[in-house]
């Protein structure tokens, strides 16, 4: 990969990074879309695109899926190759941790233990980890991440703050299916009755949407207002449900213009996540 990299300084200007764990759908391929148009849109040489397909073990727990994670690298190929992408990495997880674990761990303190962190212990050391191997193999100028994962670009905003990477995180919106449901790699495992009660996440995000937009900024009571839609669905077990600052994960006082207003929640036994930023007033 480094190679590889160093051959690309001779004919492109800067690499843009998509990481994904493969099992790629049409919102990893929007991020491919913004980097390629980004890559593009420099003055002189153009630049490169690279995606990374690994499945990181550090970031599942003992229970979780890692084992059953969907990986259907071929077509994942295609995909790319369709897109346009230069380079793909696409490393062994004996390639990424020689010694079967890794000794060293990047924690970003504080914030790793919130959200998704305070459900999945240990969950964002494994992603911060990983992504600085990425960015220090690979050395993206720019690397894009979806609106969906919003937990995680605030662990990894703070650790390229904090470890001044000189990588800038683009952050796109996340991709829907025409009925709302949030594109996730994980919505295959849901059987048709168990995806059509997932579809209450987005209707509980747009219900809070909806009274934000006409002015109510209590977080409890928009919080209260999307637990109630949520209950519409027995069957969905609620994780979590939080009105947040996007840069710390910390409860907020009073709703505001972009405040984070995030969910998870399990249908069947599948764990999935949403969000919207909000846009305070009408």
């Amino acid at each position: 990969m480094r190679a590889a990299r160093q051959r690309l300084r001779e004919t492109r200007s800067t690499v843009s990074l998509v990481p994904t764990m493969g099992a790629l759908h049409e919102g990893h391929l929007s991020l491919v879309r913004a980097a390629r148009a980004a890559a593009d849109a420099g003055i002189g040489q153009p630049g490169a695109v690279a995606v990374s397909i690994f499945v990181n073990p550090a970031q599942f727990g003992p229970h979780e899926d890692y084992a059953r994670y969907p990986r259907t690298f071929e077509t994942d190929c295609a995909l790319l190759e369709a897109e346009g992408v230069d380079l793909l990495f696409a490393p062994s997880a004996a390639e990424m941790y020689p010694s079967g674990t890794s000794i060293t761990r990047v924690h970003a303190g504080g914030i790793s233990e919130r959200l998704d962190g305070a459900s999945r212990p240990g969950h964002f050391d494994g992603v911060a980890t990983v992504v600085a191997k990425l960015f220090h193999i690979i050395e993206p100028q720019r690397a894009f991440f979806g609106q969906k994962d919003a937990a995680q670009i605030a662990v990894l905003r703070a650790m390229v703050r904090d470890l001044n990477f000189p990588v800038e995180l683009v952050v796109c919106s996340t991709v829907r299916e025409p009925d709302g449901l949030a594109m996730s790699s994980r919505n295959r495992y849901l059987s048709a009755s168990e995806r059509q009660q997932a579809l209450v996440l987005s209707r509980a995000l747009r219900s809070v949407e909806d009274l934000v937009a006409n002015g109510e900024t209590s977080p409890s009571l928009l919080i209260e207002v999307a637990q109630r839609v949520i209950a519409t669905e027995p069957e969905v077990r609620l994780d979590y449900i939080a009105a947040v600052d996007p840069l710390t994960l910390l409860p907020v006082a009073a709703v505001s213009e972009g405040t984070l207003f995030a969910v998870a929640a399990y249908s069947g036994e599948t764990r999935l996540i949403d969000n919207v930023i909000l846009k305070a007033g009408s």
